[in-house]
């Protein structure tokens, strides 16, 4: 496997003026960590097929580890991620818990995602 060398400036010089400009705009540290951990969440395909599902239908855990063909409790392991994230809410109906997508903006996640690598 060859490695290519990544192009880099051909003189030693620093725009201080762009770098002081996009400095500014840059959101603080703290945000740009919790971005960063969202975008973990979408690193797992379990996650994701999840929220597809969700993104159909709201549904219990019963039906979602039916549907993905594993444990209640993996899928509960996994819900409660996608809930601490903000991802997904939930409501109570007797004893069953059915889950839902949080709110418009994971569809919105999930369709610019899915546009991006089906470009």
């Amino acid at each position: 496997m060859e490695l290519k060398s990544v192009p880099c400036c051909e003189e030693a010089l620093v725009h201080d003026a762009a770098v002081d400009r996009v400095r500014q705009n840059l959101p603080p540290d703290e945000r740009l960590y919790d971005l960063a951990e969202l975008f973990k969440i979408f690193g797992d395909s379990t996650r994701v097929k999840i929220l597809y599902a969700l993104l159909e239908s709201e549904l219990c855990v019963c039906d979602i580890a039916k549907l993905m063909e594993v444990t209640q409790s993996a899928v509960s392991h996994q819900l409660r991620v996608l809930k601490n994230s903000k991802l997904v809410k939930f409501r109570r109906e007797g004893k069953t818990v059915y889950y839902s997508l949080a709110d418009s903006h994971v569809i919105h996640i999930l369709d610019q995602g899915m546009e991006h690598i089906c470009e």
